[in-house]
């Protein structure tokens, strides 16, 4: 049987006390052999893309481009091997004013590349990364998993789902704000219910 790997990405501004962070750690933990990669979001930054990334994703030629360019790229076939190396991705999801926070905006606008993570098909886009599992780790103060409001986890299934990572998995403490106790309690039952 062949080791699972685990591409783990981190995204709450909070080191410590940081309940997306303790429930990831718990789902990593039902995994004990796989070998895990970590992307932690908020103390290693990415930068946002700009005009000149977009650009160089259109197709522009090689001896074109800047050395700003040439980074980014770079940067962005790292983060998409992290991704294709991957059994399993495990996303921690601190809700941040109903969405996701800006780091992991960043690292979706950075791996989402056509022709790579997907392609566009007569039949409409198709994800490219498929055969892969997604387990989403949210925390959020208030706002209820699936909710009117709650634009972060819809968000993150549908982005997932056009690269083609159509397993996907939800952990959630989304009641922080009123029953800590009962809430991370709940999550820690639900992670024990992951099939490893």
């Amino acid at each position: 049987m062949t080791k699972k790997s685990i591409l783990r990405i981190d995204t709450s501004a909070r080191r410590q006390g940081s309940v997306s962070r303790d429930l990831a750690d718990a789902v990593i933990a039902r995994f004990p052999e796989a070998e895990v990669v970590t992307r932690d979001l908020a103390a290693d930054p990415l930068p946002h893309i700009d005009e000149g990334f977009v650009t160089v994703t259109k197709g522009s030629a090689q001896d074109t481009l800047s050395d700003k360019q040439r980074a980014m790229l770079a940067l962005s076939d790292t983060l998409i091997d992290e991704l294709q190396a991957a059994d399993t991705i495990v996303i921690g999801l601190p809700v941040y004013n109903f969405g996701v926070p800006s780091g992991l905006k960043a690292w979706i606008d950075l791996i989402a590349r056509a022709g790579v993570t997907f392609r566009y098909t007569e039949a409409g886009p198709e994800g490219l990364l498929t055969g892969k599992r997604a387990i989403i780790v949210m925390a959020s103060g208030g706002t209820e998993a699936g909710s009117p409001v709650d634009f972060a986890t819809p968000y993150l299934r549908h982005v997932l789902g056009f690269v083609g990572i159509t397993e996907v998995e939800l952990i959630h403490a989304d009641k922080l704000a009123f029953d800590a106790e009962a809430t991370i309690a709940g999550a820690r039952e639900q992670v024990a219910g992951i099939a490893a």
